[in-house]
């Protein structure tokens, strides 16, 4: 995805234009404002409608929303044999579940998994045939982590569980999951790196996956995906 990026300048815009646009077909008369508080915010139809016509070519192709089927798969460790638990975390899971199901993703989420068995979750997901019929994807991973990659619920000085990043990015590449190729693949790692604190709190959850969410909601009825990371 990153180089898809890089050489077309292209964005994605994961629910303001698409949703909008989306609505239009549909029901020329359907109100694009979600109207319920903590959904994602969508544009008017004046403005889906401006920025397709300045930049249909800069912009990811979305799929018709009665046929697509977009998959999202989040990943978190909150348990360990040794490493301390992340309290806090099941609320992250929670509101990373809602936003992505009100983005239009269903949602599949797995706990407590070792380096090994997140590696077969991701090979299998990378293999799911609804990505055939879907426009892009987000995977979420949320765990303690190191430099080199994202502890696994065994990790221990003496047992090096970890699922390395370039992994991931591996198992995501066209060769071994075909069916998004070209299509956007958004990953999230909330984990911290080496020396380098994530803050979470026990009962809010992690700052960043809060953060994460609350300017999804607010900006994708104006910004693309880059964009909103960047704020």
């Amino acid at each position: 995805m990153a180089d898809k990026v890089l050489k077309e300048k292209r964005q994605l815009f994961i629910r303001s234009t698409g949703e909008a646009s989306q609505a239009m077909q549909d029901n020329p008369a359907m109100p694009t404002s979600s109207g319920s508080k903590g959904n994602v915010k969508l544009c008017s139809q004046e403005e889906a409608q401006r920025i397709w016509k300045e930049k249909p070519a800069e912009i990811y192709p979305i799929m018709v929303k009665s046929s697509r089927t977009r998959l999202a798969l989040i990943i978190c460790n909150e348990e360990f044999d040794t490493l301390s638990r992340r309290t806090g975390a099941e609320v992250d899971i929670t509101g990373m579940t809602m936003l992505l199901q009100n983005l239009g993703y269903r949602v599949d989420v797995r706990k407590n998994l070792t380096a090994s068995e997140m590696t077969t979750e991701l090979v299998a997901f990378a293999h799911r045939p609804e990505h055939k019929t879907s426009d892009s994807t987000f995977l979420v991973f949320m765990s303690h982590g190191i430099q080199e990659g994202i502890c696994g619920k065994k990790y221990s000085e003496q047992v090096p569980d970890v699922l390395q990043l370039n992994a991931i990015f591996t198992m995501l590449n066209t060769r071994n999951c075909p069916s998004l190729k070209d299509k956007p693949k958004v990953i999230i790692i909330q984990a911290c790196r080496g020396d380098n604190v994530s803050w979470r709190h026990p009962t809010k959850g992690s700052v960043f996956i809060i953060r994460l969410i609350e300017h999804i909601q607010e900006y994708a009825c104006s910004c693309d995906v880059e964009e909103i990371f960047r704020k």
